[in-house]
Parts: C-alpha cells; sequence; structure tokens
C-alpha cells in the first residue's frame, strides 16, 4: 500500500496540494482523473521522489515509471535498453515480454526507427521487466491514435494480469480510465473529489462501463 499524509505541495504562491491524505491499494490498478493543470503529474513525482514536498510518503517498494514519452536512450537497441534498466534480466525474460506485446523482431532496433506505439510498448516492456512493486504510468496513451491507444490498453492488462503489480495510472481520458482501472479517483482544486470503482476484470469492454462513463461524465459537466 501507498500512503500519502499530510502532503503539502506549491508552486511560488500557486498551491497544488494542503495537507492532502490518500492511499492505494496494494496490487491494483487506481485512476486519477483529472483536467491539466489539477497536479496529477505533480502527484506522481512526489511518489517517485522527483520532486520535493512537505509531508510524508509511505511505500517502501522499487518503483518503475512510464512517461508520456518513451524516454529510451537513443545509443541503445531496445534490447539494450532494456537492459540498462534490468542487467539481471535473462535474454529469454526480454524476449518472452517482447513477444507478448509483438515487437519481438524489433530488438535489435534504435529508438529512432520505432514508431511511436513501438517506442511506447518498449516502456511498457520496461517497467515490467524492472524488479518494481509499484508502476506510475503519466497518460502513457495520451499521443497515440485511438486504434493503437486501445491495443496498448489491452497489452498492459495482459502483463498486469500476469503480476498483478500495485499501479497508479493518471489520465484526463475517462474511457483509459474505465478500461483499466480498479479505482477511479476525480481529482479536483487538491482534493479527491469522487470515487468509483469498477468491478469487473481485464480485459475489459466499454460499453460494459456505459453508465459509469455517463456518471462520471455528469459529475464532471456539473462542476465546470
Amino acid at each position: 500500500m501507498i500512503k500519502l499524509i499530510d502532503i503539502c505541495k506549491k508552486y511560488d504562491e500557486h498551491i497544488i496540494f494542503d495537507h492532502f491524505n490518500l492511499e492505494f491499494p496494494k496490487d491494483k490498478i487506481t485512476c486519477i482523473l483529472g483536467e491539466s493543470g489539477v497536479g496529477k503529474t505533480t502527484l506522481l513525482n512526489m511518489i517517485s521522489g522527483l520532486t520535493s514536498y512537505k509531508g510524508k510518503i509511505e511505500s517502501g517498494d522499487k518503483i518503475s515509471y512510464i512517461f508520456q514519452e518513451a524516454r529510451l536512450i537513443p545509443s541503445l537497441t531496445v534490447k539494450e535498453n532494456l537492459k540498462f534498466t534490468s542487467p539481471e534480466a535473462s535474454d529469454e525474460r526480454i524476449e518472452e515480454l517482447l513477444t507478448r506485446l509483438e515487437i519481438l523482431d524489433k530488438k535489435d532496433t534504435y529508438p529512432t526507427k520505432l514508431s511511436g506505439g513501438e517506442a511506447q510498448r518498449v516502456s511498457i516492456a520496461r517497467a515490467f521487466l524492472y524488479d518494481a512493486d509499484i508502476i506510475l504510468m503519466d497518460e502513457p496513451f495520451s499521443s497515440l491514435d485511438l486504434s493503437l491507444k486501445y491495443k496498448l490498453i489491452s497489452y498492459f492488462g495482459d502483463l498486469w494480469n500476469l503480476t498483478k503489480k500495485t499501479v497508479i495510472f493518471v489520465t484526463h481520458d475517462i474511457d483509459e480510465a474505465l478500461l483499466l482501472s480498479d479505482d477511479i479517483l476525480l481529482l479536483r482544486d487538491g482534493r479527491i473529489e469522487k470515487k468509483y470503482h469498477t468491478d469487473s476484470d481485464l480485459p475489459r469492454k466499454l460499453e460494459e462501463q456505459e453508465n459509469l462513463r455517463k456518471e462520471i461524465i455528469k459529475e464532471i459537466i456539473c462542476k465546470i
């Protein structure tokens, strides 16, 4: 479990969080849903230790981070990028992950030769390959076209079903949240305004979440 206790964070005079408290359940996918500028990325960066804050965060586990951009080392091949962050990983394990993500044929390819979707698949492989109990995701599907986005969400769900890692996922896209999350937390004005729960296993069909989708949209629109 990840626990945030009395977290305070501000940039100059702009307060992002003021005595903010939140717990993330272990082995579940929790989505932080909210519009741009509400502090979603700041929240992840505090948990990962990339930005300072006041208060306390309890986790005690190693963390993998999937960013909006793949952030691969351009001078290394796909396989070498994976080996760089997880040097103890076997070739068999690397190839198994790349096979599941349907990019095994790219293992000796350099990042500049990858499409955006291929590069993001490598970053997903990197996160699952690394010996971490927690995966943070900062809108990793936002730059992808619709069909590729759904395909990568499906890939991620398949890998998660095998490992059941604790995942914190931020997005402003309701459909992404519905397809991938156990719990959806609506963040607004530095607090969790609403919490929703999805009760079906992954993979999940969007049409089965239509009632919840309407409920979330109604909550967002009513507060505009």
